[in-house]
């Protein structure tokens, strides 16, 4: 969410940025905002003069009562009274209206970097810089469903029975992988400084609403029936909201997470959910990482944080790409963020694995989340997040990646250690 004062001062500059997004049926949002909020701040102007007047007024009907001048400050206490009624509708208006305000504000896009390139989808996006050799091996790759097969380690025949469509159970060696590569992204980012963290599962409304647009909500949150609470789609969610209506210290900045959750997302919107496989699904877990930093040091934590995933992926033997998000790609909230990419030798072809983003302050803003500078001043925090591993997908690409001609699969020497020392897991089939 934009500063109210920045969207008053820089109105032209608001609706171009809503341009550069495609989104040109936000446009009038803008001028409606400043027509409410100079609503709101003649209501709060009358409703200042009214209480000082009020006020003068009740310090006169002291006096006037001593005096034994009992009339006049009845008449002083008539008039004390209709000031009280106009103040109830005053505030009652101006109440209305700011709730008014702030909803048609969020749902104004965060400014997006100068850099960021211009275009309509994903598809404009720019594909930057490539990690690692793709390699396509001399003998097949199976879909990586299949692969799992021969391993007896994935069944979604049962699990269409027990949840329906969207949902797995991963057995075996494949459950066992899955589980050592989230203890490998926790360890790792453990080594590069961050703390970590077990959030809740399921958060408020309000918190929902502090971190993410009201399209993104929409399309991807679970809500518990008859409850005020919503089934996380990342531990950012969580991680972010757990700062909300806080002062902290700029000693303390910066802070660094990274948070294990299971991921809970409806896909409304997205390319459809897949029968056979296990790339887009409703439920999965995931390895985050979370900075919230002095707005002088997004940008430089921005580039760590993307520069983390590739560094993990490379560990693990696996090529990827940096695909820098295009303006009509990035989520409202966004000031920058970009894809990593693994490579996927059976489709010759990248697919995302993680991605990395800027929000500078609007979830900070929304969330009133700030820190004391030296000097006394208060600053919104910038709040950043990236997906350290999220084993389902990124499954896909160890796969394939490790796959070997007789149907085994290589473990790289980082994850080992995970795996009980195995050099290699073997087909059951």
């Amino acid at each position: 969410m934009l500063d109210i004062k920045f969207i008053r001062e820089n109105k032209e500059l608001v609706k171009e940025n809503i341009k550069k997004k495609f989104q040109d049926h936000k446009l009038g949002l803008v001028d409606e905002v400043i027509e409410i909020d100079e609503k709101v701040r003649a209501l709060k102007l009358e409703g200042d003069e009214l209480r000082k007047e009020r006020n003068d007024k009740s310090g006169m009907i002291g006096n006037l009562m001593r005096e034994g001048k009992k009339e006049e400050a009845e008449k002083i206490k008539s008039a004390v009274r209709e000031i009280n009624d106009k103040l109830v509708s005053i505030e009652e208006d101006e109440n209305k209206l700011g709730k008014e305000l702030k909803e048609k504000m969020m749902v104004i896009p965060n400014m997006i970097a100068p850099d960021v390139p211009i275009g309509e989808d994903d598809s404009k996006n720019v594909d930057e810089a490539h990690f690692g050799e793709p390699v396509v091996p001399d003998f097949e790759i199976p879909y990586h469903a299949d692969i799992m097969a021969t391993f007896n380690g994935l069944d979604k025949d049962a699990a269409g029975r027990v949840s329906g469509n969207g949902f797995y159970y991963l057995m075996g060696d494949i459950a066992r992988v899955h589980s050592a590569v989230l203890a490998y992204a926790r360890d790792f980012m453990i080594d590069k400084g961050f703390t970590y963290c077990i959030p809740p599962f399921m958060i408020h409304g309000d918190s929902v609403d502090g971190v993410m647009s009201f399209e993104e909500k929409e399309n991807m949150m679970y809500k518990i029936q008859d409850e005020d609470l919503y089934l996380i789609g990342t531990s950012e969610h969580s991680m972010i909201a757990k700062f909300k209506d806080q002062i902290l210290k700029e000693s303390d900045l910066p802070i660094t997470m990274t948070s294990y959750s299971p991921c809970f997302r409806k896909e409304v919107g997205a390319h459809g959910i897949e029968e056979r496989g296990i790339y887009r699904i409703h439920q999965f877990e995931k390895q985050e990482m979370v900075v919230l930093c002095k707005p002088e040091d997004s940008e430089a934590w921005y580039d760590k944080m993307w520069n983390y995933s590739v560094e993990l992926f490379r560990s693990l033997d696996i090529p990827v790409r940096k695909l820098v998000c295009c303006s009509g790609d990035l989520a409202d909230l966004k000031y920058r963020s970009c894809d990593i990419e693994a490579w996927s030798p059976r489709q010759k072809k990248y697919f995302e694995v993680c991605s990395c983003s800027n929000l500078t302050d609007a979830q900070s803003r929304r969330l009133a989340i700030r820190y004391k500078k030296e000097n006394g001043d208060k600053e919104l925090v910038h709040t950043l997040n990236n997906t350290v591993i999220a084993p389902p997908r990124m499954l896909i690409a160890f796969l394939e990646n490790n796959l070997q001609a007789d149907g085994s699969v290589k473990i790289p020497k980082a994850l080992q250690p995970y795996m009980g020392g195995l050099e290699v897991i073997k087909p059951k089939k």
